[in-house]
């Protein structure tokens, strides 16, 4: 209030000054010939102070011109910014108040203007003037950061001094008028390891060996206070969170000394034995390892790598293994920074050495072959049952189990081959034919007897060598013409020859007439010895009512050895031609049909002759659907008809019947000119496993008989009973040949009393503890007794 009163005085005298100029002004110009005339009511500033908060208005200042007489004519008009929201005046004395609370940190002055307004005549007095409202500022702000909190970060162990961050509080009053705006900075929270300077605010280091491991989070309060930090000035505070960043200043360090690993022999290149870390305090980059073998035993057989992270060393095989050959090695590694903070030489060194022992455990490993792939070339005329190759494998492992060979039946689906399953020898059992098969492409199988699931494989390729085993031919069927008026000694067909054999130097074809045919009077041969021959007529004076066809049979023979020799026929026609050799006709009937024969006729005796041909193949079916089986002996071969159940159930429709008949002689079977319609035996997997003439003579068995059916019998109970890999399957096997008149008797165990020889199956004993039963059954520890195979 005071104040107040100090500054309504203040506007007073001013007011009064500035009538007593004005008045002055006055007296001076009237005694020259200029007069100018001032306003007593002019103001320029008025000053009031900000947060004013009493209950009645502020009183700011009064406006009154020399005009005014205090009668009430004058009336006071305001005008400008706030007029009327925040500053009223009174029309008659002039007063100015504040109605509303000042902020000079809103609005630090006002610009008014006021002007004097007669009432009677509604005209204004004087000029409009203008003034200012100047708000004067108190202390009624503290300082702020308007930034805060604030974060920052510096290395670890930074030197005194070191800045961290620079800071500044802001404040609100006039920094012009005294000691309101004036901030001094002081750290509330932070001591020792922070202080900040007054004046600036700028936050520094004050502890030297700040260890990020050891602490990495500060929390500091700054204090920024006004009024120069004097007492009873305003304050505003703010956090500073500091983080420590790391530097390489740990060396890495492994946690033991000495690591034990193991990896199977069998594990592939490239695979991974294990992993190793040399622990580092630091972070980042700052704990990046890069590893290292610098020294032992398995230095060229194993290799360290950095994983992704470049934290872990992981140990992969170099070259493979062998437990056998050695069965365990030593590495000595080392685990180095590959990022040195030269600020810190005396925390090193930066890296650490470890022992690594690797164990290598014996695995059962497959049989290997003595070559990782066999080639071998065969004629096509190799005889049956001709060991051709012996492919050999061992076990590996130190056990050294014996060894049984089988040929992979997928790559061997005509199975040409077999293979001595103790052995390895390589035969055939089928004729070779270069010309359906050139190579076949077998894989051979070797098992270890004490774990079947140890098999190795190997490929083996066989190409089949050419023999001159196929006549020549004549490239295609032809059919020459010649003309009527054709003479002798012209050329009417130039004939060529294939041979399906492919002979090293090349085909060299020989051409001639037939024996029954080389006199012949109308046409005679020319060979060319270029593998063509000519064809070329021997007389002239054609005609096709003569002889309107003439078949000439040609005789080939090749060149190589042993020389194979064919005979085809060429038809000729008798032509008519035009004047140029060009072929007319050929239709030698025309000639014969009487003249009164017309075509409707002719139509008429071609569907009679269609309908005939028509009943007589009706009448041939049906005489064919009447006929019976073929059969040597009706009465003795009751039992010729096999059936076979492919599984359990189905009844009748799941049968197969089987012609016997064609067993009878199953070498000829194949000599058979006629195919028959009745299903094969299986004759050719006979020497699957034993060729033909290594089984039994004739004779053995209850009631003796062909040799032949025997064998196979006895090959396929082999076949069945020296595959250890088939299951058990409950189903029937067939043979093909059973029943009264068999020279094998029936296969049933019902009357195999009669038989005075049994199975050997001292095999058993070879096959392990799984098959100990069976092998004190029916095994045979020794024998005198020579083996049929």
């Amino acid at each position: 209030e005071t104040l107040e009163c100090f500054l309504s005085k203040a506007n007073n005298y001013m007011h009064i000054l500035g009538r007593m100029d004005r008045a002055k002004t006055e007296e001076e110009s009237g005694a020259g010939l200029l007069r100018r005339v001032k306003r007593g009511w002019v103001w320029n500033q008025f000053f009031v102070l900000e947060e004013y908060t009493g209950q009645e208005p502020l009183y700011i200042g009064k406006l009154h011109s020399d005009m005014d007489l205090g009668d009430g004519s004058i009336k006071y008009i305001l005008s400008g910014d706030g007029a009327g929201t925040t500053f009223t005046i009174d029309d008659s004395t002039g007063d100015i108040h504040a109605i509303k609370r000042l902020d000079r940190e809103v609005k630090a002055q006002y610009l008014l203007r006021a002007q004097a307004w007669n009432r009677q005549t509604d005209r204004p007095l004087e000029p409009e003037s203008e003034f200012i409202v100047k708000i004067q500022d108190i202390n009624d702000n503290e300082p702020k950061f308007l930034e805060g909190p604030y974060q920052a970060t510096i290395p670890e162990m930074s030197s005194i001094g070191t800045e961290v961050i620079r800071m500044t509080a802001t404040d609100a009053d006039d920094p012009t008028y005294g000691n309101s705006a004036r901030v001094v900075y002081s750290i509330l929270q932070g001591q020792p390891y922070f202080s900040v300077e007054a004046k600036t605010g700028v936050v520094r280091v004050s502890l030297a060996g700040m260890d990020r491991e050891v602490r990495e989070n500060y929390s500091v309060i700054i204090q920024a206070k006004d009024m120069g930090g004097q007492l009873g000035g305003l304050a505003g505070t703010t956090v500073v969170n500091i983080t420590l960043s790391d530097v390489n200043d740990n060396p890495p360090m492994f946690d033991q000394k000495l690591y034990q690993m193991s990896v199977p022999e069998l594990a592939p290149v490239s695979s991974v034995v294990g992993r190793i870390r040399a622990k580092d305090r630091d972070i980042g980059i700052n704990a990046e390892m890069r590893y290292s073998i610098i020294d032992g035993d398995g230095r060229d057989t194993f290799d360290i790598n950095t994983d992704p992270t470049n934290l872990f060393g992981i140990i992969t095989i170099k070259k493979p293994l062998n437990f056998e050959t050695k069965a365990s090695y030593t590495l000595k590694i080392e685990g180095a920074n590959t990022h040195l903070d030269h600020r810190f030489p005396d925390k090193g060194p930066f890296s650490h050495v470890t022992i690594v022992h690797v164990s290598v455990e014996d695995v059962d490993e497959p049989p290997e072959f003595s070559s990782a792939a066999y080639y071998i070339e065969v004629p096509e005329d190799t005889e049956i049952s001709t060991v051709f190759m012996t492919v050999s494998a061992r076990d590996p492992d130190a056990a050294n189990t014996s060894i049984r060979y089988s040929i992979e039946r997928n790559t061997d689906l005509g199975k040409y081959f077999y293979i001595d399953i103790t052995s390895g020898a390589l035969m055939t059992v089928l004729p070779l034919d270069r010309e359906e098969f050139s190579w076949h492409n077998i894989t051979v199988l070797a098992m270890e007897m004490n774990n079947p699931r140890m098999i190795g494989s190997v490929s083996v390729a066989v190409k089949i060598l050419d023999v001159n085993d196929n006549p020549p031919l004549l490239t295609q069927y032809f059919e020459a013409f010649v003309c009527e008026s054709a003479n002798a000694g012209q050329l009417i067909q130039t004939v060529t020859a294939v041979d399906a054999d492919d002979p090293l130097g090349g085909h060299h074809f020989y051409y001639s007439l037939a024996l029954e045919a080389a006199n012949n009077p109308n046409f005679t041969l020319r060979d060319n010895q270029d593998n063509t021959a000519w064809i070329l007529t021997r007389r002239g004076g054609w005609s096709q009512q003569d002889q309107s066809v003439y078949y000439l049979p040609i005789f080939i023979s090749d060149g190589e050895q042993p020389v194979q020799t064919s005979t085809s026929t060429l038809t000729i026609r008798v032509c008519s031609c035009d004047v140029e050799g060009n072929v007319m006709s050929c239709n030698a009937e025309a000639y014969h049909l009487p003249a009164s024969l017309s075509r409707g006729a002719l139509i008429a005796i071609l569907a009679c002759i269609f309908v005939l041909l028509v009943m007589v193949l009706l009448m041939f079916s049906l005489q064919s659907h009447r006929k019976k089986p073929y059969l040597h002996d009706e009465e003795d071969n009751v039992h010729e008809n096999i059936v076979r159940y492919d599984d359990e159930g189905g009844g009748e429709e799941d049968t197969e019947a089987f012609d016997i008949a064609a067993m009878w002689n199953p070498r000829e079977a194949h000599l058979v000119g006629k195919q028959r319609q009745d299903m094969l035996p299986e004759i050719e997997s006979l020497s699957r496993y034993v060729p033909l003439a290594s089984v039994g003579g004739p004779g053995s068995g209850c009631g003796g008989g062909d040799s032949n059916v025997q064998g196979y019998v006895l090959a396929k109970l082999l076949e069945t009973d020296l595959n250890p890999c088939a299951p058990p399957y409950d189903s029937l096997q067939t043979y093909a040949y059973e029943g009264e008149g068999s020279v094998a008797e029936s296969l049933s165990s019902l009357q195999s009393g009669c038989s005075n020889t049994d199975h050997e199956y001292d095999y058993l004993n070879d096959w392990g503890p799984r098959f100990k039963k069976l092998a004190e059954m029916y095994g045979v520890l020794e024998t005198n007794n020579p083996s049929i195979w």
